[in-house]
């Protein structure tokens, strides 16, 4: 048994493997603020159930998507390998069909596998591995409509919702409710048989939409804030259905259970008010939001129950990606890696980290961040507006020390050039291999 405090202090024990094979059900919210869940110290948002997720897991506190935005974040995610390595650098590329996904390398083991929810990966989920899916395909959706309407002015707007890539229709029906149910089903079909469930919620993703009932559950919030709050606490009422429905079909206790954010909060004016930008999500003592590579960006939320591998009440410190999960749910279905992932078992130490998104770069080692180009958000005073610029000067090579200063507001480089040319050529030789 793994004491709380022992885990806070060295890496995390796994226990020894059983015959029998894990079921897995990975959750992931879309543009979450890293601190915007009870556990990780809301104190206006309720979220019991994935509070609870949380008390009888492992909560990690420096987990790190691999991109500040949507679709390289669920790239690496789905591949364990970098955004640029997985063939998904940005939005707007088709997920490659040679970069093998935890669904493809789960099926010889003899899992069934399921996508739910958002896929914004190009092609269809069924074309990547996945046996069975529902959801839509682009970036985000309207709740109600399930239309896009957020493209180009030049491509007009489309329904986006199929089941098995046969387009479906069901106007009027909350998207966060009909993933819950569609993943409830999925475990009550396959709770004969070893199973992947990847439910990718678009909340707290804009169109901002929650119906009443959420809505009244935070009535004392102001009104952007209370949609953020009722959009959330849809998807906390989803994963204690979810829980409950592992639990009535017997499958619980050999489930792991991962949830976790793809990038950090928005700005963006569109996830705002009267065309101003966004101040509903939180990422917390963190600088930057999503698109950009300060922490606030790709700092997210993790939690990974599972009865079977990991103790229960623990927080873990250690720094880990999310490019780590395909590695990790591989070892525990006990099926054997790919070569040349970048990847590795969360059981594993990570001390160095890297990012690249368009001109930007960053690399953590240790407690050191250099972030390069780094992208800050700021507002004009006179029209509201977001300008998202990159730092320049001294500051276009921004050097950090998250133990003493986890905002990143001060540049450490003159005093510590030592530490940046590491930093850099280490950053360097990585970019070489993207």
């Amino acid at each position: 048994m793994i004491t709380r405090r022992a885990a806070l202090a060295a890496p995390l024990a796994l226990a020894a493997q059983s015959t029998q094979k894990p079921n897995f059900v990975l959750i992931l919210l879309d543009d979450l603020g890293c601190t915007d869940l009870g556990c990780y110290g809301a104190r206006d948002l309720k979220t019991p159930h994935i509070d609870a997720l949380a008390s009888t897991g492992v909560r990690f506190t420096n987990w790190y998507a691999n991109a500040p935005v949507c679709a390289p974040s669920r790239a690496s995610l789905l591949t364990g390998r970098y955004p640029a390595s997985a063939g998904v650098p940005n939005n707007g590329h088709d997920l490659p069909a040679d970069k093998p996904t935890i669904a493809t390398l789960l099926k010889p083991a003899g899992y069934r596998s399921s996508l739910v929810g958002k896929w914004h990966l190009g092609n269809t989920p069924l074309s990547r591995g996945f046996d069975e899916s529902y959801g839509f395909y682009s970036g985000c959706v309207d709740y109600y409509s399930h239309r896009f309407y957020w493209g180009d002015p030049r491509i007009p707007n489309y329904h986006d919702l199929y089941r098995n890539g046969k387009e479906i229709f069901e106007d009027g029906q909350y998207l966060t409710e009909r993933l819950t149910e569609e993943a409830c089903a999925f475990v009550k079909r396959s709770a004969a048989e070893p199973f992947f469930l990847y439910l990718a919620y678009n909340a707290p993703h804009y169109p901002m939409h929650a119906p009443r009932k959420y809505m009244d559950r935070f009535k004392s919030l102001d009104s952007e804030r209370q949609t953020y709050a009722a959009m959330i606490a849809a998807v906390d009422d989803g994963v204690g259905q979810l829980r409950d429905t592992l639990q009535r079909n017997g499958v619980d206790k050999n489930t792991c259970i991962l949830l976790l954010g793809d990038n950090g909060a928005s700005s963006e004016p569109r996830a705002g008010l009267n065309g101003k930008p966004a101040t509903a999500g939180s990422n917390g003592p963190y600088r930057g939001h999503k698109f950009s590579l300060f922490d606030g960006g790709m700092h997210v939320p993790c939690i990974i129950n599972h009865p079977a591998k990991l103790p229960a009440h623990t927080v873990n410190t250690e720094t880990k990606m999310s490019v780590d999960i395909l590695p990790t749910l591989l070892e525990y279905a006990q099926v054997q890696s790919p070569q040349s992932l970048d990847g590795q078992s969360i059981h594993k130490t990570r001390d160095t980290l890297f990012w690249k998104l368009g001109n930007q770069q960053a690399i953590r080692e240790g407690n050191w961040k250099l972030v390069v180009n780094g992208i800050t958000h700021s507002i004009n005073a006179a029209d509201g507006k977001i300008a998202n610029q990159p730092l320049t000067g001294d500051d276009a090579l921004f050097l950090s020390d998250l133990s003493n200063d986890p905002g990143e507001s001060k540049n450490l480089r003159r005093q510590h050039p030592e530490i940046l040319d590491r930093l850099m050529t280490k950053l360097s030789q990585w970019a070489d291999t993207q």
